[in-house]
Parts: C-alpha cells; structure tokens; sequence
C-alpha cells in the first residue's frame, strides 16, 4: 500500500483531465534499461480526450478507454523480451524496451516516434538534423508497432529518415508492403490482400453476392474496402453499399454515422451478410446499437475484431446473428498465461499500464465478467482516482486477462520481438553489442530482411514485401450454454488459397453458412441465364429461359451453350441437349407400306395382264396391240418403274442412291420409247395423206428408235452417276430429327432425266393425238393420249410439291408421282384390252374386226373423195375413183389375180382371197390385220 500512494502524484500528473505530461519521461508507458532499446507503439486507449472549452494548444493530449486486449499485447512484448533475456540467444545482452500508447491516434503517435529518433544518451533528447543518418545511433534500435494501419504509415515515413526497423505486429493495410514508400517497415501478420481474398473466396462459396461493408473513413478503412472490392468483383460477388464510420471516437458525428450504417443495413432487406473493417471500440457501440434494433444479420469480422471476448460478451450478442471471421494463426500460450499469473506478485519494469489495469479492476470490482470490460473502458482517470481513494483493494484479476487473449495478435508481437532478437544475434557475432554504438539502426534493419527462425517447428521469414506470411484462422462464434464462444472452424492456407478443415463437424459448420440468402436476384435454375437490369451491379438480374437449341445446365450462368445443331437440339428453357432422332422413310411406316401395298398390285396387274395377253395371243385384240413382244417389254418396264420404288424406301444406302433414280429412268424412257412407236405405228396404218405417209415411213424404224431414245437416256445416267453421283447425305435443317435422305448429286442432271423422259411423253402425246379418231374398238391412240396426259399432270403437280415438301416423306412424294404415271400409262394401254378380250369376246374375232375396218375405211375415203371432188369443181382435176367404183368389177385394172389394188389406209400388200359376200366396199389384205 505504501507503493502505491507513492505512485499516486504520478498517476495524476500523467492522466489528469487537461493535463500535459511535466516531462518526457511521464511519456513512456513502460520500460525497462537494456544494452539495446526496442521501442514499442500500443493504443493502450481508445481516444484521446480534447477539451473543447479551452483554446487549441500543441500539447500531447490525455487519453480515455482502457484497451485490456491491446495492454496484454504491450505484456506480450515485455514477455517476449524477459524470455529472450533468460536464454541464451543472446548471451551477456540485455534486452530493454520503452513502450508508448498512441491512444489510436496519429498526433500522440507521432510525438513518441520523434522521441524514437532522439540522440542516444542526449541528456534533452535531442533529434539532430543530418544529411548523412549512417553513423547516427538513435534512442532505440528498432521499434514494434504500431497496433492499427494508420498509425503505422505516419510513424514510418518519419522513422524511414533514419532507416530504423520498424517491426508491426497488427497493421495489415497493403500500401505498407510498398517498400518504395515503406522501406524500413516490416510486419508479422499477413497483408490484408491476403484477408479479403479469404473474405471474398468464403463469401462466394456460401452462395452470397449481395452483401454490405461498413469500414473506418481512414487509410487502413478505405484500403480494405478498395482490396476488397477487387476481390469481391474477381468472386462474382457485388456490394450493395459502403458506409464508413469516423476513425476516431473523439469526431463527433461518430454516433451520426452509426445510426445512418444501421439505417443503411434494415432498408436493404435482402443484404444478410454485412462485411465489418473496423477497429473494437468501433464494433462494440455499432453492436450495442444494433441490438436495440433487433437487426439480425451474418457479420463477417476482419483480423482486428474477429476474437475479441469484449466484443463477444456484450448481452443479448446472440440477437445479432452469426458472426465469422479471419485472425492470425497463433502458437503455445501457456507461458504467456503463467506471466500473466505471476506478473503482480513479481512486477517487472516501470509500467504505469499495469499499475492503471489494477486500479480498475479495483473500481470495478463490483461488475461481473460480462459487464468488466464495458466498466474499464468508460472510466475516466479522474473518476478512477476518486474511487480508488474510496477503496484500498488491489486486484489484478489475472483469469479475465486470460479471457481476454487474443492469441493471433500476442503471437504476432511475441513473433515480431523474436525476429529482432534473432537479426541482433546476427549483428553481434563479430561485435561488441553491449557498445550501443556498436551497430545502426539501418544495419539491423538489412540483417533484419533476410533473418530467418524457427517458431512451432515451422520456418519464419520475411518475404520481398516484408511480410511473414503465417496465413488465418477462421473462427466462428457460437452460443453454447447461453454464452457466445468463439470457436475455431478451419484454417485458410494462403499457399494453397483454400479452407483446410480439422473434421468433418467443421466443414458442416461451414457449409450451413449456405443457408443464410444474401443475394440480390433469385437464384436462376438451369435451363434459364441471367440478364443484367439496369442496376449497375452484375448480382441484380432477371431470369429468362434460354431459346431453343440453347441449354444452361448449371445455376446462374451468365450465358446459354449452343447445343451442336447437327446432331443435338433442346426445346425453349431446357437444363440439356438432346439427341437427335434420325430419321427416314422405314419399312414400317404405315405410309410406306400403303406405298409398297400399291406397288405390288401393280405388279399383280402387270402379271395378270401377261397371262392374259398369252393366252389371247391369236387375238385381234392381241395382234393389233403389236403382238407379245412388245407388249412384254412394256410390261417389264413397268414392272422395273414399279420396282425403283422400293428403292426409295429404307434406310439409305449409297447404292440404292444411285440405283432408284437410274431405273426409273431408264425403265420408263424404254416404256415411252415403245408406245411411241406405236403411235407412229397406228398413225401410218390408218393414214390416208400421200405426204404424211411418206414422212411416218421414213420416221418408223422400230428397233433403231427404241435403241436410240433409250440408248440417250443411258447415257445422261450414266454420266450423272459418274461425275456428280448421288450419295447419302444427313439433314440437319428440322430441329429435333436428323432426316437420312439421299442427295440427288446434280439436281441438273435429274432434271435433265426427267425433262427427256418428258420430251418423249410429248411426242408420243403428238403423235397419238393425230390418232385419236381411229376405229373406236381398236383405238390405242386416244389411252395413249390419256395415259400421257396423265402422265403430264402428275410431274407437274410433282415440281412444287416436291420443292416445298421436306422431312422423311419426300421421297414419298417422288414415289406417289411414279406410281400414278405408271398406273395411268399402264390402265391406258392393257385395261381396255383386258376388258375385249374378258368380257366383249364378240368384238375379238376376226369378222368383227373387218368390219370394223370396213366401216372406218368407208368413212375415210368417202370423206376423202368429197375432199377430192371439190378440189375438182375448183382446179379441173380428175376425180379419185371411190373404193367402190375401183373394185366393183373384177375386170377393172384395180383388181388383179383375185385381188383389189386399192391403196387405202397405207396398205400395199396383196390379199389372197376374195371379199367376204355381205360385205360391199373395200376389201384389206389379211396380212396386215396383225399390223393394226
């Protein structure tokens, strides 16, 4: 007790309300004299005290808010420093240190960092001015710190002057592993690019993209916040709004902001997952606040929150949802707890923090765990000197500083200590380091760059940047038993850049993070793909389904994949491509089978007809269709045409490709070859002009013009075949099938085909049309004539059917179109015989066919000799002797040996035999009857 009121002027001088410190001395927090002097920076309190009724004076303002967390990492560096002492790492060197608080500010920051540069042993610390800092030996060594990035920017552009390490244990701003700007800093903890790559990978692989971010309007705030979003953009995620909060809990408008962040927080609804860049004091009142307001969210918390039980133990924390965040890795706290435990019974150094911790506790003792740290941070050193006047109790509590660990940040500093030590061994192999002046700060400071040792079994150093690189925990609060604890939930490797999980608990812990919806659009199913609104942000869209032959098969893809159009397609809003049917005309489709069915019975009809006309091959009937030969090659062309069809059935082949369109149209050029010759055939047997018999005789060579007309149509086949031959070719133009159809090769060469086919339909349509008035029984010119028409009906119908019709039933098309031409020409010129001779028997004998003859022949040259005697009336020209007037004597120069000359009909053959007796007119030679 004695002590203690000694040391009571000393605690009012320092920390009384609008008081300066009387001396530099007063300044320093903590210290201990040592052969070599680290400095260390700490904000031991939370803000700085300005008065705002007196006028502005440059003087080193009070502060207020005592930090326990921040005060036991200022014990870890005393720890760190005793350690090192009591081993032999640095044998006969004695470590010492002096450490400040920067109260979280810059300005009182500042004023020790110059106190740093003073001279060594300069009885005012002095700061001399020199060009040259190379032999110039400052107060200190080296110094670790600062605790916040800010802090840390400003002391090292001022110890940059004198190239004096300067060794952070907190500050993760990325600007400072610039080593143009920052050449003698240097840190423990990893760059907080680093940081928000692992906030942004968590976030994406939770499923949010819309998420907020509330940071400190300072340099370490709004890096954070630019890194982040880099991140954020590279993971698809999108932030919604940024609200930043003053710095500093002197600014006024601090409580102004809050407010507006929360407001900001409740209008977004569909923002669940709120991303916090903030230092503790700032959380704890942003947290009470929320509360009252019964906003419940996900917070993701950085490195400078994430394990403070301060934080975790305000009441009703629970309300506030979820929180995850990132800390540093951490080592072996068990000598750092036994320090703690015997640091006030065995008090090291000159601390004024601990003797200010203890006179709390004293005061507050009264609170309970929960409430300890609200009741430490609100007193005022003025407050705490009246009540501890009041009381003479001294507790120091050391199982709520053990709480109150933050291991990342105490092994950090401890790290930070242990990497100067091992650079000053270094330093002193070949030197005498009790001499201060045996080394410069800016010589430490390269050793200090390339120093490498061991911590955990595990290799430390510092890379190009200056960071030792030790990677994160990541920690999630849970209440258990009605209290939040901080719980560890896996590790992020920085080398590997992923979440590494302890057991299978954890990696469920983490993958029910998923459950909270952060997104600023519904979640868009596969078969549909996001379009962008109008929102500036990627994460705000609309769903719309993907058009046919499109497919998305995963969620929230930003584009639709094409199916491969050749053989897959898709419908409208479809998750997969499906495989195209092919298809062609098969064996069983019912179509194709009616088409079959009409093929063979033609082929029934072609045989009955044959058995017919062989029957009947003594027949008028049968004589005056050309006799069986011709007929037969008839038949058998119809019968190959009605067999091409099968040709166009099936699946196709390249040889039934090149087969199919050949004999058709070979087969039915040699079936109109034939009836051509037949209508030149009948058109001069029953010609009775002199000069169109003339031309017919010439013209009627059967076999050569058979030979010739088929022999051209061979010929376009076969050079159609042999130059641009028809093959099978897959049609991809329906969307769902793949049609298996034969490409014709040469469109020209079919229509050359079919064009000469035509030619000669023509031709015989001319001929047998002169014909069309022959005897009625007999008269194959006018079938002929009709069949032909047919014919010409059905092509020409075929054109625009044929090139408008697509799909497996085009050939069908082609198939229909030979069937009625085949049946037409083929009912034409056999069905009216067949009927004679089946069922008119009386009309198929020789007398009946005679006199049918007789009666045309009458007619004929009746109407022949009125043509004659008019002619006569007009030119004097004798008149041509009728048939009558020619052979109605026997002894007339007509009548020869039995036999009338008349030249009727074209007819020059003898006949043998007298004229029937009922008859009177013209007689015909029987050698021609089988020419009819």
């Amino acid at each position: 007790m004695a002590t203690f009121g000694l040391l009571m002027p000393v605690l009012l001088v320092c920390f009384n309300i609008g008081q300066s410190c009387w001396s530099p001395e007063d300044f320093v927090g903590a210290s201990s004299p040592g052969d070599i002097v680290i400095g260390g920076l700490f904000a031991i309190h939370g803000k700085m005290l300005h008065s705002e009724e007196e006028p502005l004076k440059p003087v080193i303002a009070n502060c207020a808010g005592f930090e326990v967390q921040v005060f036991l990492q200022s014990l870890a560096m005393v720890h760190a420093i005793e350690l090192i002492n009591n081993s032999p790492l640095l044998p006969g060197i004695k470590l010492g240190y002096e450490i400040y608080d920067t109260c979280a500010e810059v300005t009182r920051a500042m004023a020790a960092a110059l106190r740093f540069l003073s001279k060594f042993n300069a009885s005012k610390d002095l700061v001399e001015f020199r060009c040259n800092y190379s032999d110039y030996i400052p107060r200190v060594k080296a110094v670790i710190g600062a605790t916040y990035s800010e802090v840390s920017m400003s002391v090292a552009r001022i110890l940059n002057l004198q190239l004096i390490p300067q060794v952070s244990h907190a500050s993760t701003a990325e600007i400072l592993s610039d080593k143009v700007r920052f050449p003698s800093f240097l840190r423990t903890v990893p760059s907080d690019s680093y940081q928000t790559k692992a906030m942004a990978q968590l976030i994406h692989r939770s499923g949010w993209n819309w998420i907020g971010i509330i940071a400190t309007d300072d340099d370490f705030g709004r890096l954070a916040v630019e890194s982040f979003g880099l991140q954020a953009m590279a993971n698809n995620v999108c932030i919604a709004f940024k609200e930043m909060l003053p710095a500093y809990l002197s600014d006024t408008t601090i409580h102004g902001k809050i407010n507006q962040a929360l407001e900001k927080i409740v209008k977004e609804t569909r923002v669940n997952v709120i991303v916090v860049f903030l230092r503790q004091f700032h959380v704890m009142r942003l947290f009470r606040k929320a509360i009252e307001r019964n906003i419940n969210k996900t917070w993701i918390a950085s490195d400078n929150w994430s394990a403070a039980v301060k934080i975790s133990t305000i009441p009703n924390i629970s309300r506030l949802g979820k929180v995850v965040g990132f800390t540093f890795k951490s080592g072996n706290m068990s000598s750092f707890h036994e320090f703690l435990s015997n640091l006030h019974s065995t008090p090291t150094g000159n601390n004024t923090f601990s003797r200010e911790y203890t006179m709390l506790m004293s005061t507050c003792s009264h609170i309970n765990n929960q409430d300890l740290s609200k009741c430490i941070s609100n007193y005022s050193i003025e407050k705490l000197v009246q009540e501890h006047r009041r009381s003479s109790n001294q507790l120091w509590r050391e199982e709520f500083l053990i709480a109150n660990i933050e291991p990342g940040f105490i092994h950090s500093t401890m790290l930070a200590v242990y990497a100067i030590a091992n650079a000053i061994r270094n330093q002193c192999k070949d030197r005498n380091c009790k001499d201060p002046y045996a080394f410069a700060p800016w010589e430490l400071l390269e050793e200090l760059k390339g120093i490498r040792f061991t911590d955990n079994e595990r290799e430390v150093y510092f890379d190009s940047q200056g960071d030792i690189n030790t990677g994160y925990d990541v920690l999630l609060w849970k209440e258990i038993d009605g209290r939040m604890v901080i719980t560890n939930m896996a590790e992020y490797d920085l080398e590997k850049d992923d979440f590494i999980f302890a057991d299978e608990e954890d990696e469920i812990e983490f993958m029910n993070l998923k459950n909270v919806p952060s997104k600023c659009s519904r979640k868009c199913s596969p078969g549909q793909v996001k379009k962008v609104s109008a929102s500036p942000h990627t994460c705000c869209y609309e769903c719309i389904s993907c058009p046919e032959n499109y497919y998305t098969n995963r969620s929230d893809m930003d584009y639709c994949i094409l199916c491969n159009n050749r053989t897959h397609w898709s419908p409208v809003s479809s998750s997969t491509c499906y495989k195209k049917m092919v298809q062609y005309l098969n064996w069983n489709d019912w179509f194709a089978i009616l088409l079959l069915v009409l093929s063979v019975l033609g082929v029934v009809l072609i045989c009955a007809i044959i058995i017919i006309f062989t029957r009947n091959v003594d027949t008028p009937v049968v004589k005056a269709s050309g006799g069986l030969t011709v007929c037969y090659v008839i038949l058998l062309c119809h019968f190959l045409t009605f067999i091409s069809t099968v040709f166009f059935i099936g699946k196709p082949k390249a040889y039934k490709c090149k087969t199919r369109q050949a004999l058709f149209g070979i087969s039915f050029a040699l079936c109109i070859s034939c009836i051509l010759i037949k209508s030149l055939k009948i058109l001069l047997a029953f010609s009775f002009d002199p000069k169109l018999q003339k031309i017919l005789k010439g013209l009627y060579k059967p076999i050569p013009t058979v030979s010739l007309c088929t022999g051209i149509q061979v010929l376009i086949c076969a050079i159609w075949i042999t130059v641009r031959s028809p093959f099978v070719e897959e049609n991809f133009s329906i969307r769902r099938v793949i049609i298996l159809e034969c490409n014709e090769g040469s469109p020209v060469a079919l229509g050359i085909m079919l064009g000469y086919i035509s030619l000669l339909a023509f031709i015989c349509f001319i001929c047998a049309f002169k014909g069309r008035k022959l005897p009625e029984n007999y008269n194959e010119a006018k079938f002929i004539t009709f069949g032909m028409l047919i014919y010409f009906i059905a092509w020409i119908i075929f054109i625009p059917v044929y090139m408008t019709t697509f799909g497996k039933y085009l050939p069908a098309v082609e198939i229909i179109v030979i069937l009625i031409s085949n049946y037409g020409i083929l009912c034409c010129m056999f069905f009216p015989k067949c009927y004679i001779i089946l069922y008119k028997q009386e009309a198929n004998t020789k007398s009946a066919f005679l006199k049918m003859l007789y009666n045309y022949s009458s007619k004929s040259a009746g109407s022949l000799s009125m043509n004659q005697s008019s002619l006569d009336s007009k030119s004097a020209t004798p008149p041509v002797p009728s048939t009558n007037d020619c052979c109605k004597s026997k002894s007339g120069e007509n009548w020869v040996n039995g036999s009338c000359h008349f030249q009727s009909s074209g007819y020059r053959e003898m006949r043998q035999d007298v004229p029937p007796k009922n008859i009177t007119g013209p007689t015909i030679p029987r050698r021609r009857l089988s020419s009819i």
